[in-house]
């Protein structure tokens, strides 16, 4: 029974076209008004293509880059709306309709009716794509526009970007120092640095031992967030007329509007900014291509999938409207997708959970993981088929499907809290006293929460308060973003063993990759230590003394002074003060 109705319904559409075909056979005016419509549609199309790619190479697409897009999409339809009305217009305003009633019986449209339904029909669909391909258009602006705001944000809390010019963040905005003295600063100290400008910027500068600055800010311009946008669209066509004028790392003069992209638009720029930590962008540094293959793996947007949405409701809209059954369509049509559906089980399993990993930022590209089968190493790429892991010592990838990812149990080094124990081992002879090898193992924790810094100049070790603020220095940012209580350096009398005396000392790194370079750095500070304070590491073998410990011994004691003063100002961590957690 299903099928005769399907049957009926597909004869009564296709006598309905072969009405429409008659329709254009009628008149040879209105055939020739059909091939200009065609005609101009696609004149329309080409000029539009034209258009577009001119568009692209203009600056206005890189400094506009959402007006430049608007401008792109809302040509077409224009024009294209334009013609169809004007085609209209005209088929309606002359006589090019043979009254042949015959084939229009039955309560069926009138010629001029049906070829009026045709170009309405056209005109649906243009406007339909033009709605469709606007709304993500202002659904990006205002997207860009929250992302702004929070550079804005951001900018604040660090006082201003590297890249400004002179010191911008104090012109809009001025410390007020607070009434009372801090808690953790002695009042003779407050009373001085509030007399000068040094000191001013200290206390500005100082963070309590949670990370908290003390005082408060006063604004000093109107608009503070519309002043930092010009400033940061000045920065960017600095950088852009840097792109196309050779004045760059490149040498060369880079073309905008090239496929491979040479130059970044002002979103991407920004983008680039804040995945960077806001460091100034060099034009010219980066390979041509390179944020599109950055971005070539990250899943489509709701913005990006709305246009197809938009479009094919309005596709089913038409066909409803020209008196299709759209639940006969569908029923004509469930099998296939049926089929389909079972053929790509394992393909749509993989995007399913490829959009949860991403939705659901379980992890991304660049961070480190383990999996559950022990692998270990930093995500290369995630697509909706498989994920690619690559080890740290770039030995193997591991290629595992999507799907097997989100029923797996994943550790992530780099998720939000990011911080990792640095831990060295040391064993030392039994000769020296315990509590001053544990005095100077801080000493050396200390120095490598100062001294263990990255090739930008910034300090590995996390920490309550960064030690450039002692210096009066803007923070390098280890102390931002903590959020457990942390006091370091950590160290522990781990074992009696066999030849030494076994201690480790413990510091939180801001990543997982940061502990390696740490550990190197903090044993060569041991060693200097250790040299300086006589703290002997015993030989890998069983020593058996005869008459020798008691010279050894006296030689010990020689610096017994020294090490009583780092006892003293150091102290010894919690050893010898209850028995702790590790």
């Amino acid at each position: 029974m299903a099928e005769d109705e399907i049957i009926d319904a597909v004869s009564s559409q296709v006598g309905q076209f072969e009405s429409i075909s008659q329709l254009l056979n009628s008149s040879e005016s209105l055939q020739a008004a059909f091939i200009v419509l065609i005609v101009g549609i696609i004149g329309i199309a080409i000029i539009y293509r034209t258009f577009s790619k001119w568009v692209k190479k203009q600056r206005l697409n890189y400094v506009r880059p959402h007006l430049s897009r608007f401008l792109r999409v809302a040509v077409l339809p224009f024009f294209a709306i334009i013609l169809i009305t004007s085609v209209n217009l005209y088929i309606q305003s002359f006589a090019l309709f043979e009254n042949d009633i015959s084939l229009y019986q039955d309560g069926n449209l009138t010629p001029s009716e049906t070829f009026a339904k045709i170009l309405n029909t056209i005109n649906i669909l243009v406007i339909g794509y033009s709605i469709a391909h606007l709304i993500p258009v202002a659904l990006g602006k205002k997207e860009k526009s929250t992302l702004e705001k929070e550079d804005f944000e951001a900018w604040k809390e660090l006082h201003g970007f590297p890249d400004d010019e002179g010191d911008l963040f104090h012109k809009f905005y001025k410390w007020v120092p607070p009434r009372n003295t801090p808690d953790e600063m002695i009042e003779e100290e407050f009373t001085r640095n509030l007399k000068t400008k040094e000191g001013m910027k200290l206390l500005e500068e100082f963070r309590t031992t949670k990370g908290l600055p003390i005082g408060s800010y006063e604004q000093l311009i109107k608009d503070p967030f519309e002043e930092w946008k010009k400033s940061e669209r000045g920065k960017y066509l600095k950088y852009y007329n840097d792109c196309v004028t050779g004045n760059n790392e490149s040498g060369k003069k880079l073309k905008p509007g090239q496929v491979l992209e040479e130059i970044f638009p002002i979103d991407t720029w920004r983008e680039e900014k804040r995945f960077d930590g806001f460091d100034p962008i060099v034009p010219g540094t980066k390979p041509p291509g390179y944020a599109k293959r950055k971005r070539k793996d990250l899943p489509k947007s709701i913005s990006q999938i709305l246009p197809i949405g938009i479009f094919v409701a309005v596709v089913l809209g038409v066909i409803s409207w020209w008196g299709i059954d759209l639940i006969i369509l569908a029923t004509a049509t469930g099998g296939l997708a049926i089929g389909i559906g079972l053929a790509l089980q394992e393909t749509m399993q993989n995007y399913f959970a490829y959009i949860l990993i991403r939705k659901d930022k379980i992890f991304a590209e660049g961070e480190r993981v383990q999996l559950d089968t022990g692998y270990n190493g930093y995500v290369h790429k995630i697509t909706p088929r498989v994920t690619f892991i690559r080890d740290a010592l770039n030995e193997s990838y591991a290629i595992i499907p999507t799907r097997q990812l989100v029923n797996s149990q994943i550790i992530n080094y780099s998720k939000e809290i990011k911080m990792v124990p640095a831990i060295v081992e040391v064993g030392v002879s039994y000769l020296n006293n315990p509590k001053q090898v544990a005095a100077i193992l801080v000493k050396i924790g200390k120095r490598a929460m100062k001294e263990v810094i990255d090739e930008k100049g910034k300090h590995l070790v996390r920490q309550q308060r960064c030690p450039y603020l002692d210096n009066n220095k803007p923070s390098c940012g280890c102390d931002k973003d903590i959020h457990i209580d942390i006091n370091q350096p950590i160290v522990r009398f781990n074992k009696f063993n066999d030849s030494s005396l076994d201690f480790s000392l413990w510091v939180y790194v801001r990543d997982y990759g940061a502990q390696f370079k740490t550990k190197t750095d903090i044993r060569i500070i041991m060693y200097e230590e250790f040299k300086k304070y006589d703290i002997r590491i015993p030989w890998p073998i069983r020593t058996v003394y005869q008459g020798d410990e008691k010279r050894e011994d006296e030689e010990i004691k020689q610096l017994d002074e020294a090490r009583n003063k780092i006892v003293d100002e150091f102290g010894v961590g919690d050893i010898g003060h209850g028995s702790g957690e590790d």
